[in-house]
């Protein structure tokens, strides 16, 4: 059976440790066209970053690389320090690394219980030994836990995933990452397409995830999201790290002039 949901709450200032995740020197290449060059990066657990840039600056080909999707064809990745191979979206998992796309991988025929325990459902034995059967009741209990630790307001636990509103599905997908209690989450254009209530509510479940101490990273083309939630801005250009950004001392001009390529260089 599996154990209940717990984050740690813990967040130290960013300079007396290490970064939760780090990249170093990292590329990636398919055929002539260098989507990564030499691209370094760092989150810290209790912190959000946003990466931001034009198409084709190169954030997804990082966030894939992260996650598993790409390997990279040179660089190195470490974890708390130590360095990691991920070749697979299962090292990346197994790492304690969860990523929620924009597609959010649910079934909305399915109701809230059955996507966050989907292909890793709990069993209790009901003849030991020899037959198993589905913990309903464990896995409705664990949902329920997941989703008041992340303030998540929805109908019903058994309510179909197709009958909730597009924030609530993104909460859903996002609290499904949390059941495995991840150590860094990749969140890739969360609030896209969402109304202003709905964007409010993702924003919020964002924060909650940072002030849970776990190290969060956004992939957002919305420079006001972005400047609501994140403790740093990364800067992607032609497939390398042009500059960063502390939120509370930059402003979106100045963001916006390193997207353009109209200024370059680390701003902190």
């Amino acid at each position: 059976m599996t154990s209940s949901v717990s984050v740690s709450s813990d967040s130290p200032s960013v300079n007396e440790r290490l970064p939760r995740l780090q990249l170093r020197n990292i590329s990636k290449s398919f055929g002539g066209v260098h989507a990564l060059q030499h691209v370094d990066f760092e989150v810290y657990d209790g912190e959000v970053v946003a990466l931001v840039g034009d198409n084709g600056a190169g954030k997804s080909t990082l966030i894939k690389t992260i996650s598993g999707a790409y390997v990279p064809d040179e660089g190195e990745t470490l974890l708390d320090g130590q360095p990691v191979s991920i070749s697979s979206p299962q090292d990346s998992t197994r790492l304690g690394i969860e990523t929620v796309y924009q597609d959010l991988a649910l079934c909305d025929n399915l109701d809230v219980v059955a996507n966050l325990w989907l292909g890793r459902e709990a069993y209790r034995d009901l003849v030991p030994g020899v037959l198993r059967v589905l913990d309903e009741t464990e896995m409705e209990h664990q949902t329920l836990d997941v989703l008041k630790v992340l303030d998540v307001k929805i109908p019903s636990v058994r309510s179909t995933v197709a009958s909730l509103s597009g924030g609530q599905r993104q909460c859903i997908a996002v609290a499904k990452t949390i059941l495995r209690q991840p150590k860094v989450v990749l969140l890739d254009e969360p609030t896209a397409a969402l109304g202003v209530a709905q964007t409010r509510q993702v924003l919020n479940l964002i924060l909650r995830l940072k002030e849970r101490g776990l190290a969060v990273v956004v992939i957002s083309h919305n420079l006001h999201d972005v400047f609501e939630v994140a403790d740093r801005i990364i800067v992607m250009r032609l497939g390398r790290r042009d500059s960063t950004f502390d939120t509370r001392s930059s402003s979106r001009e100045q963001v916006v002039a390193a997207i353009t390529g109209a200024t370059s260089g680390v701003a902190a």
